[in-house]
């Protein structure tokens, strides 16, 4: 499928895996690697797509209510209060660390809900999220099947 799509599709691949859609955007950079796209294309693209999904993240917190999101989204309010009261004590900080399996997008929603500047919180998220991609192509690249 990423054959066909090229870097539109690794995007979108890296946009939903941000969001609450559960799957590693890694493999879809290991899969661009094999399709011999330029490293640094790669790189920039999936942390581009990654932020933009993050930014969707955020965005929920921003417009939902508390209700919503533990019916729709499932998260229990218990753990989404534990994060929002650590994401208020490091304040924009804490979108540097969005790229983290799971806690990530609940780091995303708590910067949403704290209503935290969203230029700066896209700013340090894709920093993170890029930060994030060029150790795992780096990694990649050290197995010699790239």
């Amino acid at each position: 499928m990423l054959e066909s799509l090229g870097l539109f599709g690794l995007f979108i691949g890296c946009l939903l895996a941000a969001t609450i859609v559960p799957f590693s955007s890694e493999a879809l950079v290991a899969g661009a690697m094999l399709l011999d796209y330029d490293l640094w294309v790669i790189v920039l693209v999936a942390a581009l797509g990654n932020t933009a999904g993050g930014m969707i993240s955020f965005l929920m917190g921003w417009f939902c209510k508390w209700e919503w999101l533990e019916k729709w989204f499932k998260v229990k309010r218990e753990k989404l209060m534990r994060v929002h009261d650590r994401v208020g004590k490091y304040g924009l900080w804490a979108a540097l660390l969005t790229w983290m399996p799971v806690v990530g997008d609940l780091i995303a929603i708590a910067m949403g809900l704290l209503r935290l500047n969203p230029w700066w919180t896209m700013l340090l998220m894709f920093m993170g999220k890029l930060g994030r991609y060029i150790v795992a192509a780096s990694l990649l690249g050290f197995t010699g099947l790239f």
